[in-house]
């Protein structure tokens, strides 16, 4: 008989709820949770802090894929899908300062078990605003969440 073998996921939904298009890392996780409800292997959660936080929600995982808002000056709406060793030139656009390539050395310079690099992937949403408090993101980042959903799904299946 073959073992059906699935990695320990993480998705994680970056972001704070309260603000424009720092908002879309939560929206695209909550619109992720229903299709993949069925899958026992995969955790999808939100959280609003980054930073030191995010290094330990990735603790014991082996496979993570966080969504965030970015600001690389592509056009609002642009998804970006990152490795790590492309990560460390991005800046996120939320107010959590410590992104993700900063979480992982911290936690591997402690020491912390996680994931292997190969198996650690960023959807950068391109931001517009991420300063005006609204429950809505701006009508480009709002187009472009059922494609970073799709860009998620595509990274699980890698």
């Amino acid at each position: 008989m073959e073992r059906d073998y699935r990695m320990k996921t993480l998705v994680l939904g970056l972001g704070n709820p309260l603000i424009t298009d720092d908002s879309v890392g939560l929206r695209v996780a909550e619109a992720l949770k229903p299709l993949l409800a069925d899958r026992p292997d995969i955790e999808v959660s939100e959280d609003y802090w980054g930073g030191l936080r995010l290094m330990e929600r990735m603790i014991g995982y082996e496979r993570v894929v966080v969504i965030d808002a970015i600001q690389t000056g592509a056009a609002p709406g642009t998804i970006h899908v990152l490795a790590p060793d492309g990560i460390a030139t991005q800046r996120s656009a939320s107010a959590h300062d410590v992104n993700l390539a900063t979480a992982l050395e911290f936690g591997r310079q402690a020491g912390a078990s996680l994931p292997d690099s190969r198996h650690i992937r960023l959807i950068g949403v391109e931001a517009e605003d991420t300063l005006t408090f609204c429950e809505r993101c701006t009508p480009a980042v709002e187009a472009a969440i059922p494609k970073a959903v799709e860009a998620a799904l595509n990274a699980l299946a890698e």
